[in-house]
């Protein structure tokens, strides 16, 4: 049996704990502090960040089987570890059987990558455990984090040593907890920057990942920081966010945005209207997570993410209880940042601050290896440069490139696989691991990307010149939009379907016309409208040829998706 721990206290400025309608949600706030679901009685029964310990001293001795289950399926993933989806279970069992027959014995360990800043020696360390302990599997991630796959339990105290060495950590990487927090990739080199984050960020992790007042919060909390003007975290559907911006009398300094949420019940973020200087953002960030902490619902866990309290609140009350009861004094108002045009991703060879150069290179929906990134470290190395950065669009940065060696280091990451100057759908096709390895799969998706990339470029190599901004496609496994499907312009959301035979074969849901900034919204469905995994190719070949016909001079493929009629589409 596991200690009990108590919950975190309540912060000092908070409001008599009262009972009311509220309750009904579980809110600690409101004074419902007993457990209401399964979940909550295992945060309850002891901190997960706890279990580290018995993963050294018990677990990694004695094997696999010797894990107790409410540790296995609940409290590793504060450290970042979920059991794999055994192999051979097919998608339509998925949400149908026992979670220990979905189990594997292998884990996927989540390494985080706050900002998405790496060194060469850390990729290199990243590599060596993937090809030691990992079978040389490694995904970077959306979120700009580097998974890895068939890790053992025996393995797990090495693989901290090893990764702890070069300052590299799992704390919180999953679990109800601050995740990893999203960074401008090119903050404090990029000549556009209007504010670098990078202080702030840095101050959030060093103090307060791991803090266990803030470990057991109602679900997941979702963070991202960019001073970029291309907004280039995915703001809009983070719990919170700072984003760069210039008030008029007290210069560069953030937008605050909460409440933003993919999944099921998707929600873009909403602005606060007030402006943070760099200085006070981890302050701010506190405040807001324990603003989720104390008021967000705990009794369903469909109902647990910040995205639902911000929409019951709206902006106004959100910004009063911020200001009146967590941080003690009021923001300053500020205007809203420019939305960027153009690209987000930092493809492509771009000029730096200081006059050297980043190579920003794609790679095919996140799939790497261990031993591509041991790769990447030296070929970095070998022109110069010691750092690294991941993208949310699961790319790679080399920073710090002298210009004489930029096109010798552009050829060699291209040998890798690695383009700096891609197709505009190698660009463009991301992926969520899918049915290889997770257990909330339905259906196959790394490999798909990989194929329906190939075969685009084959299909529309003719009008290649004519797509002057990619057409996004996201594939994801699920409905839980890992992926960010909803904001693709074709978003494509597994599930199994019917083919022309009558036979049950892995399919997607199809969303259309989705986007961020200039075009933020959800993608459209259409009514009944499903496609096979064996008909995507087809299926994105006709829709793109429809839009080059049949847009306007300066339409984008959101606006024409948005635009025409149901049959257009299908």
């Amino acid at each position: 049996m596991v200690p009990p721990t108590e919950a975190p206290s309540q912060p000092k400025r908070r409001s008599p704990a009262r009972k009311g309608k509220g309750g009904a949600e579980g809110q600690w706030a409101l004074g419902y502090r007993e457990p209401l679901n399964g979940n909550e009685q295992s945060k309850k029964d002891d901190n997960p960040l706890n279990v580290r310990s018995r993963i050294e001293n018990i677990y990694a001795l004695r094997g696999f089987d010797s894990i107790d289950p409410s540790d296995l399926r609940g409290r590793f993933r504060w450290w970042g570890l979920y059991t794999q989806r055994a192999p051979g279970i097919p998608g339509a069992r998925t949400g149908t059987i026992e979670p220990e027959q979905l189990d594997d014995s292998y884990f996927m360990l989540r390494i985080r990558v706050d900002g998405g800043a790496l060194t060469t020696e850390q990729l290199r360390v990243i590599g060596e455990i993937s090809r030691t302990y990992a079978r040389d599997t490694a995904d970077v991630t959306d979120r700009q984090n580097v998974q890895l796959h068939w890790i053992r339990v025996e393995d797990m105290p090495d693989i901290w040593r090893e990764l702890e060495s070069v300052g590299l950590y799992t704390t919180e990487a999953c679990g109800d907890c601050p995740r990893v927090i999203l960074g401008s990739p090119v903050a404090g080199i990029a000549a556009d920057e209007v504010v670098d984050g990078t202080p702030a960020v840095r101050e959030i992790t060093h103090r307060y990942i791991g803090d266990e007042s803030l470990s057991n919060l109602p679900r997941k909390f979702k963070t991202a920081i960019s001073g970029s003007p291309r907004q280039d975290v995915v703001h809009e559907t983070n719990d919170v966010s700072f984003i760069g911006a210039h008030h008029p009398e007290h210069g560069a300094g953030f937008d605050l945005w909460v409440g933003g949420g993919l999944s099921t019940n998707p929600k873009l973020a909403v602005r606060l209207g007030t402006w943070i200087p760099l200085e006070d953002v981890p302050e701010v960030w506190n405040a807001v997570v324990q603003i989720f902490r104390d008021y967000g619902y705990r009794r369903l866990r469909n109902r647990a993410r910040m995205k639902f309290l911000v929409a019951d609140w709206g902006a106004e009350k959100f910004r009063e209880v911020l200001e009146n009861e967590y941080l003690g004094r009021e923001l300053l108002d500020g205007p809203a940042p420019p939305i960027p045009e153009g690209a987000r991703d930092h493809v492509g060879v771009h000029e730096q601050v200081d006059g050297n150069y980043y190579v920003g290179v794609t790679s095919v929906a996140g799939r790497v290896s261990g031993s591509k990134l041991i790769e990447v470290a030296e070929a970095a190395e070998r022109v110069g440069s010691r750092r690294i950065r991941t993208t949310v669009e699961q790319n790679l940065i080399v920073l710090d490139v002298p210009g004489p060696e930029v096109e010798s280091l552009v050829s060699e990451l291209d040998q890798l696989g690695l383009h700096a100057r891609p197709s505009s759908w190698r660009r463009s096709v991301m992926a969520c691991t899918g049915i290889e390895f997770c257990k909330l799969a339905i259906v196959e998706t790394k490999n798909r990307a990989t194929d329906l990339v190939e075969d685009l470029e084959r299909r529309l190599k003719d009008v290649q010149g004519d797509i002057e901004k990619p057409v996004t496609v996201n594939l994801n496994g699920c409905p839980n939009a890992c992926a960010r499907t909803q904001v693709s312009d074709i978003g494509l959301k597994g599930q199994l379907v019917r083919d022309d035979e009558g036979n049950q074969v892995e399919g997607f849901q199809v969303h259309l016309g989705g986007g961020l900034g200039r075009d933020a919204g959800f993608g459209r469905k259409i009514r009944g409208h499903k496609v096979t995994s064996a008909e995507v190719g087809d299926y994105v070949e006709r829709l793109v040829r429809r839009y080059l016909e049949q847009r306007s001079s300066d339409e984008t493929f959101a606006e024409w998706a948005n635009r025409v009629s149901d049959e257009a589409l299908t």
